[in-house]
């Protein structure tokens, strides 16, 4: 008899020990906190620099046609080394020419069928650090026989370091903006979580072609923007 009733209080004990089990992890948890569920605000900063270009990018080409492929080409390397040699002649260094495209494509009757001749290509890239030269630069290359022209892309030689700068001034002016939207839906502005780059698009390329006998090319500079985006997500506290 005793060793059932030891039997029965043992086993209780057990049915006690289990159900004080089940409570005192759901307190634990309960009482747990985690403080990177917390609110956050997320923005987009623009930071701008505006600057005047030193550097401009000029394109110089010509195109030449011939009945025979062997011609054409001849025709264009001969040409196309007289325009190289007048841009060297504006003091373009040899280390600012790169040739950007050559080409070589038959043409055809106007029926599309048989070949009538060939038409030969070739395009070089020169960087023009002096920016007062633009123009005689292009009127040069057009006088030794370019016959397509394009740009000029005006930039700056120190682009990155001015990018940089930009970038500091976008995250600035996003927690201007951010303290601003904090404090009107009576929140306070907390640590940065994140921050990320945004995407800047390249300037067009102005385009035209190049005739003999004109009056000098006028380039107006201007300025030019470097603009750089970023987005920011602050903790609300």
């Amino acid at each position: 008899m005793k060793l059932r009733n030891v039997v029965w209080i043992s086993a209780l004990i057990l049915v006690a020990s289990a159900v004080a089990g089940v409570g005192a992890p759901l307190l634990i948890r309960a009482d747990t906190g985690n403080p990177s569920s917390s609110a956050t605000l997320s923005v987009v900063g623009t930071g701008v620099v505006t600057t005047k270009p030193d550097t401009a990018l000029v394109s110089a080409g010509v195109t030449s046609q011939a009945a025979k492929a062997a011609d054409a080409m001849s025709a264009n390397a001969d040409a196309m080394t007289k325009v190289i040699d007048a841009l060297k002649a504006q003091g373009i260094d040899v280390k600012d020419l790169q040739t950007s495209t050559v080409s070589l494509d038959p043409r055809f009757d106007d029926q599309g069928v048989s070949i009538v001749g060939y038409t030969a290509s070739n395009s070089v890239a020169a960087t023009v650090r002096d920016i007062t030269a633009i123009g005689p630069v292009i009127d040069a290359a057009v006088a030794a026989g370019a016959n397509t022209i394009s740009g000029p892309t005006l930039t700056r030689d120190d682009s990155d370091k001015l990018y940089r700068d930009a970038l500091e001034e976008a995250v600035a002016q996003a927690r201007l903006k951010a303290t601003a939207l904090a404090r009107a839906s009576g929140k306070t502005l907390g640590d940065i979580r994140s921050v990320s780059e945004g995407t800047d698009e390249a300037a067009p390329l102005a385009s035209f072609a190049a005739a003999k006998d004109v009056a000098p090319t006028p380039i107006e500079t201007g300025t030019t923007d470097v603009t750089a985006n970023v987005r920011v997500v602050f903790a609300l506290d």
